[in-house]
């Protein structure tokens, strides 16, 4: 991938209305820890002066962080993955409104927060994989993961993982508790070991046997075409891949997004920031360095994404999603989904 381009460093000048491009710093509270990041941050930098110092760690902890700080929090970013944190985030009170046209113009209105306190920036498909030497007859929805017919076959992370939060919570959107509590017990009643690992396990449970079929994000199975992982990539030619629900409400989509800080001491940078990532080369970027499906529209998918093939994506508002997490996490606990 090319440094910024003169047209994106353009861009982000227009978006500093009186603002000097070489003045201030930018203070990103991140829990996505993706290397490939990097590039994301010294494009930035490099086409605006800015300089970002940045914190790190798991979502939790900057959440909790940023709520102990109160006032004092030098934060501006918050950067985090899965609806259900930023949803949390705006719940505690650590992220602000703010009022972009450009964020408005390209993020479209159903992955971002109702209020403007956060923003998704790029998606990852929760979708269906299956041993292709096994399973002649692939679950093709959700729905069909309880199926009793594929009782001893699933394996799926633990309750407590934001995807899974997450998924359960779209699906008590669409359905109704009462339907949700019935796919949790019925995907529980097929599980083939106890939820363990994470996504790429579950992938790799496929190839050791373990199961025959396992639902994971889709950037974990496109990452092991474009890089070498261990246990997955060597035989990843066995593992075919459903985009659930094609016929009805479209592939449930997580998001990994982001907002700016309640009490952002250097509020203009910030939100200068969240348009550069709603720019194309950055949105670009988050296709080839860490194979996740840009939020706006047209922009080109990297090799390994692109494999995947065309789909319907569940087009839900996920501000919606978010308000049905707790009974989300709630069903899980009822059915003893660990």
């Amino acid at each position: 991938m090319t440094h910024m381009t003169s047209a994106l460093a353009a861009l982000l000048a227009t978006t500093i209305a009186g603002a000097a491009l070489a003045d201030g710093e930018l203070n990103l509270y991140s829990s996505r820890h993706y290397d490939t990041d990097e590039r994301l941050y010294s494009d930035f930098e490099d086409a605006t002066g800015i300089t970002i110092n940045r914190i790190e760690g798991k979502a939790d902890e900057l959440l909790a962080r940023m709520q102990a700080e109160g006032a004092n929090s030098p934060a501006d970013i918050l950067l985090t993955v899965d609806t259900s944190r930023l949803a949390r985030a705006k719940e505690m009170g650590v992220l602000q409104a703010i009022d972009s046209a450009i964020l408005e113009e390209r993020v479209p209105a159903n992955l971002q927060d109702t209020d403007n306190e956060w923003f998704g920036f790029s998606q990852r498909a929760r979708i269906i994989f299956f041993d292709k030497n096994d399973v002649t007859e692939p679950p093709m929805t959700y729905a069909d993961l309880a199926d009793p017919k594929y009782k001893g076959l699933v394996c799926i992370r633990s309750s407590s993982n934001s995807y899974n939060q997450t998924l359960l919570a779209s699906i008590v959107t669409h359905a109704g508790e009462d339907a949700a509590r019935d796919w949790a017990q019925g995907v529980v009643d097929n599980m083939a070991r106890t939820p363990q690992g994470g996504d790429t396990d579950q992938l790799r449970g496929i190839v050791s046997g373990e199961c025959e079929i396992s639902v994971s994000n889709s950037y974990y199975f496109a990452r092991a075409h474009r890089k070498n992982v261990k246990g997955l990539s060597d035989s990843v030619d066995i593992v075919g891949w459903v985009f659930p629900n094609q016929d009805s409400t479209g592939a449930h989509m997580n998001l990994s997004g982001g907002g700016v800080a309640a009490h952002a001491p250097n509020k203009d940078n910030a939100v200068k920031f969240l348009e550069y990532l709603a720019s194309e080369q950055a949105q670009v970027y988050f296709s080839n360095g860490n194979d996740e499906f840009p939020v706006v529209e047209g922009v080109a998918l990297a090799p390994s994404v692109a494999l995947l093939g065309e789909f319907k994506a569940d087009d839900v508002v996920l501000a919606d999603v978010a308000k049905n997490i707790p009974t989300a996490q709630k069903i899980f606990d009822q059915v003893g989904w660990k």
